[in-house]
């Protein structure tokens, strides 16, 4: 019977998500309301409008199929838990657009590439694509995580509202670059991305109104939250 509880609580805890669990925050902008979609790891959906983003979409989060199709897909780069094509595939309608790296069109074979400091607009939306790589970590045969050049972040332009989601990086000099940014995405797991003093070392380089670290895993969020208590310029918001 012990095992069998074990096992059901197993389950429970590594069910993938309906939509009525996954966690949304909205936002008003000059062109409507914003809602972004918390489903977890490195994933994002937005709706703007009559428009549906997803970012990174992960099948082993959700079950894809009972979440609304995609209007414009965005993948970092081409690590399997951002470049799904499980999830993609089952997101996708006829019309959906895909935004990617150029090696991330080299394996899927489709969409629009942009680079990093390139930008692009679709449906009226801006598009900036920055940089994304690891300066500090890296495998054990040397090679970092993300090579620079490889990754994307974006920075997506809802109306008057700059959301900046990182993807994988750590807190790169590019960051301080980076201007009038509302709703930002960093994220903070080891050994792939940064840890919380990175992470909060990332978000002063730049100072978002609102921080949401994001692809975290374990990492305790309560460390950044108190690395940031008195920036006095940055909400943090756990999800």
């Amino acid at each position: 019977m012990k095992r069998l509880f074990t096992a059901i609580l197993l389950m429970a805890l590594t069910a993938p998500l309906s939509m009525a669990q996954i966690q949304k925050d909205t936002f008003t902008t000059n062109q409507g309301e914003l809602e972004i979609w918390h489903i977890g790891h490195g994933t994002l959906m937005f709706k703007f409008g009559e428009n549906i983003i997803h970012v990174d979409p992960y099948s082993k989060l959700t079950d894809y199929n009972r979440l609304p199709k995609a209007d414009l897909i965005l993948i970092t780069h081409e690590h399997g838990d951002h470049l799904d094509t499980a999830a993609i595939n089952a997101i996708r309608k006829p019309s959906s657009d895909i935004i990617l790296t150029s090696v991330c069109r080299e394996i899927i074979r489709e969409g629009q590439t942009i680079a990093n400091h390139e930008t692009t607009t679709w449906n009226n939306l801006l598009i900036e694509a920055v940089p994304a790589y690891n300066l500090v970590h890296k495998r054990d045969n040397g090679e970092f995580y993300h090579p620079k050049g490889r990754g994307n972040g974006y920075i997506l332009n809802f109306g008057d509202k700059r959301v900046y989601v990182a993807g994988d990086t750590e807190n790169i000099p590019e960051m301080k670059a980076i201007q009038n940014i509302d709703i930002a995405f960093l994220p903070m797991n080891l050994p792939y991305t940064m840890t919380p003093e990175m992470t909060a070392k990332a978000a002063k380089l730049f100072n978002p109104a609102i921080l949401y670290p994001y692809h975290y895993g374990d990492t305790d969020t309560n460390i950044l939250v108190k690395l940031m208590k008195d920036n006095g310029k940055t909400e943090v918001r756990i999800r």
